[in-house]
């Protein structure tokens, strides 16, 4: 256990980084007095969303404890608010440095008019979000192996072990508290993606079409009465939903892994149906447990200094090449690390239990597996989504024909984008397979996050760039400013698109993972495990399943339209009734604006948040555990395409308008024909790419997980189950 200490060291390590980052932005000057009022104004408005979200999350919060405690276990409840209060400081502190970094890079553009180091400033605000998100992670995880694996003594041999409850439900209580740890995290992500992605998508597309396509004034021109809502939204949905995002999808990724481990040693003890005193050795046992946990950790020091790399070097003009720089490094010493940490781990151990083909170096290999699919399917998205590229040139070229065509373009570019990533995330799911069975599925979707703190970094600095773009311009600074802010802005739109696939990637190897382990947690341990789709119960459930993301994105489009709706009318009821904001000579009421974003989200975001959580349960309590894992199985899969699909699709949109802006496409330039179609196909492609793409990676895993934590109750408490009995008498 004393390899334990890895974890904190790496989790205080790199809060005492992101605490130094956060101290050196908030000391750079903020530039002129306008720009100061601008950053305040957004500044306010972001921490008054954040704070009414989050008091409206107490609220599900407590209630969800409260269930916890009645209908499974008080530790279980404990550590689901360990796993919320570390997902709520992620997204708080990444909005706040968010907001104090976006003032500061624009000013650092005013001042140098240095592409390299403006990039710096922005890079810097991006690491804060980028560490806080592995370190409280890991942090939040530490606790719960301290407290419970270790106080409790829930992780020795003898405590691996099915108890009943009050109820007389059945559970292994380490694996269930970690999934009430990955369920806190998965809930507050949830709604700061959802809510975030509504807020800031209403606001764009208000601003856009009325501002750009009807006014014909620049974006973020501070005549724009919705532009200061726009801003606020980058902050709310594309770093704070961001931050808690990618920690449930860290959070998840271990996790899995941890709680197959448990589930591997119980049904180890079984061979051909007869109890053979087990396959897994006492000191191979807490090492399974552990090696998830300190392979991320090795993963976090390795992030550490690939982001110091950037930082402390002097950067070159080309942000693209910096930021992959940072990445590729922090990926390659995350392997080197992790070859070290399984060598120490595991060399010498019998592994013949576990299905380690290849020795020690099994659990390595298919975490390896996992960086390199990441790395891949980043690849595959900067494709797609990059003007630098022939797809995203192509739509930009159809824009010149009109919207339709835009829109038509890019519709088929994001569905043929869906198979490249899908085949090399099928290669990595039977690749590790082979090498580690199962353990190994669940060990390549941790490898894929376990630098998640220089993919956060890098996609954080994107947003922070926009706003200080948008600072820029509301500012009415040389334009050479508001040059050097688009050029971080539209990299920062491949650096997303990237940082979606990494999330829907290991969502879905997490997700497989949680699904084995749905099934042995109400499967009897000596039974070959089989989910069979062709049994009608199991079929109707995989057909809802995948029926169920198209609902959940359909009903975030429709809420990010209402609250746009109300924001176009608002915008135009100003610029009709208020006649000196176009000419300058009269200030738009910006208030007006944000209360509209605000309210429209809050309202709008609840019902969708909790169709992750009520539908598996509703359905396992009325139908049994059969049809909620087929229910599984086709929401997994047609999410991952969905995701893949929105995110792709939108990115390409959103770049072949700035592909436009730069004058690429010969005799069309801002407020040209093609450019307005091209503002069309980014605000259709905004709510796919900011809302539906991001949202349904936390949508899969939190199913996983309340099914996970639920299939104790409704396997021995369900209708089907107790109608079935009343007619067989």
């Amino acid at each position: 256990m004393s390899i334990l200490a890895l974890v904190i060291i790496a989790s205080l390590l790199t809060l005492s980084f992101a605490a130094m980052n956060f101290a050196k932005v908030k000391k750079l000057d903020e530039g002129t007095e306008e720009m100061v009022e601008i950053a305040s104004a957004i500044r306010i408005g972001a921490n008054a969303f954040i704070n009414y979200e989050y008091k409206v999350l107490l609220i599900v919060t407590i209630c969800v404890f409260a269930v916890l405690t009645v209908l499974v276990s008080f530790h279980t409840a404990i550590a689901f608010i360990i796993g919320a209060v570390m997902s709520a400081i992620a997204g708080y502190v990444g909005m706040k440095i968010a907001t104090y970094a976006n003032v500061r890079v624009a000013n650092e553009a005013r001042v140098t008019k240095k592409l390299g180091n403006t990039l710096k400033i922005a890079f810097r605000g991006g690491s804060v979000m980028g560490l806080c998100v592995g370190g409280l992670a890991l942090l939040g995880l530490f606790l719960v192996y301290i407290i419970f694996g270790i106080g409790y003594k829930m992780l020795e041999p003898e405590s691996i072990v099915l108890v009943s409850n009050w109820l007389g439900v059945e559970f292994i209580p380490f694996p269930m508290v970690l999934s009430g740890y990955a369920l806190g995290c998965s809930l507050i992500a949830m709604f700061n993606r959802v809510g975030g992605g509504i807020y800031t998508k209403a606001a764009d597309m208000g601003a856009d079409l009325v501002g750009k396509v009807e006014a014909h004034i620049p974006e973020d021109d501070p005549r724009n009465p919705a532009t200061i809502a726009d801003n606020v939204g980058d902050n709310v949905g594309d770093v704070a939903g961001l931050g808690s995002d990618l920690l449930e999808s860290y959070v998840g990724a271990i996790t899995a892994a941890v709680i197959l481990g448990f589930y591997l040693f119980l049904t180890s003890e079984y061979t051909g149906g007869v109890m053979t005193g087990g396959l897994i050795t006492t000191s191979l046992l807490p090492k399974l447990f552990l090696f998830p946990l300190v392979f991320a950790a090795g993963g976090l020091i390795a992030c550490v200094i690939g982001i110091a790399s950037l930082l402390i070097k002097k950067l070159s003009d080309d942000p693209h090449r910096e930021l992959n720089g940072s990445t590729w490094l922090s990926a390659g010493l995350t392997i080197v690390f992790g070859f070290f940490i399984t060598y120490i781990l595991f060399k010498g151990e019998d592994l013949s239990g576990v299905g380690f083909k290849l020795g020690f170096v099994s659990p390595w290999l298919a975490s390896a597996v996992g960086v390199v699919a990441g790395i891949v399917i980043g690849i595959i998205a900067e494709y797609y989504t990059s003007y630098d590229y022939k797809p995203t040139r192509q739509i930009a070229a159809a824009s010149e024909e009109g919207a339709a065509l835009t829109i038509t373009q890019g519709l088929g570019l994001g569905m043929k984008s869906c198979m490249a990533p899908l085949i090399v995330l099928g290669a990595a799911i039977a690749i590790s397979y082979y090498v580690s069975g199962m353990y190994g599925v669940a060990m390549a979707a941790v490898g894929m996050l376990s630098f998640v703190s220089a993919i956060v970094s890098v996609d954080t600095y994107g947003p922070i760039s926009d706003n200080a773009g948008g600072i820029a311009e509301m500012s009415k600074l040389d334009p050479e400013v508001r040059q050097i802010t688009d050029k971080l802005d539209s990299v920062g739109n491949t650096t997303a698109a990237i940082g979606k696939g990494f999330a829907i990637g290991s969502a879905a190897l997490a997700a497989l993972s949680l699904m084995v382990s749905y099934l042995y947690s109400y499967n009897d341990p000596s039974t070959e495990l089989i989910l069979n789709i062709i049994e009608p119960l199991t079929l109707v459930g995989l057909l809802c399943g995948a029926a169920l993301p198209f609902m959940f994105s359909g009903m975030l489009i429709e809420a990010v339209a209402k609250a746009a709706r109300r924001m176009v009318e608002e915008v135009r009821r100003q610029f009709r009734e208020i006649p000196g904001i176009l000419d300058g000579t009269a200030k738009p009421d910006y208030k007006t604006c944000i209360e509209i974003s605000s309210q429209g989200a809050l309202k709008e975001m609840k019902f969708p948040s909790l169709l992750a959580i009520v539908v598996p349960v509703a359905c396992g309590f009325l139908f049994g555990p059969a049809f909620v894992g087929g229910l599984l199985m086709g929401s997994t899969a047609s999410a991952v395409m969905l995701a893949i699909f929105t995110g792709n699709a939108g990115g390409a949109w959103d770049n072949a308008k700035k592909y436009i802006e730069t004058g690429a496409l010969e005799g069309q330039r801002k407020g040209s024909t093609a450019h307005d179609a091209a503002v069309v196909g980014d605000t259709v492609g905004d709510p796919l790419k900011d809302t539906v793409g991001p949202s349904l990676d936390i949508f899969i895993k939190i199913m996983s997980v309340v099914s996970l934590v639920a299939i104790s109750i409704f396997s021995k408490y369900n209708l089907l189950d107790f109608l079935t009995s009343l007619f067989s008498k």
